[in-house]
């Protein structure tokens, strides 16, 4: 990739002098640390947008689904019912599969 572009930015001297040093340590150029910084910026920020974006799709759909009169509801009671049931199975498979 052709590197023509200039980024000019302001900073502390004291920030400035450390970067360089801890650039150089790892035999780096400074240019190339803040390359890296930008690609991981850019990239955890399309990542968040993308996420963001299936979230508040899923909550949509949610909000949807919740406000349909004909949707199958379940009380706190049953679901905690069915889910005691499953852990209690799993826990007895492992102790079988323990004892064997």
């Amino acid at each position: 990739m052709a590197k023509d572009a200039v980024f000019t930015m302001k900073i502390e001297p004291e920030l400035r002098d450390k970067f360089m040093e801890e650039a150089e340590r790892l035999d780096r150029s400074a240019s190339q640390v803040v390359r890296e910084m930008m690609r991981e910026f850019v990239s955890k920020q399309e990542e968040e947008r993308v996420y963001d974006k299936w979230f508040r799709a899923e909550l949509e759909e949610a909000i949807r689904e919740s406000d349909d009169p004909n949707a199958e509801t379940f009380s706190h009671e049953q679901v905690m019912a069915e889910t005691r049931a499953i852990i209690e199975e799993r826990i007895r498979a492992a102790k079988s599969a323990r004892d064997d």
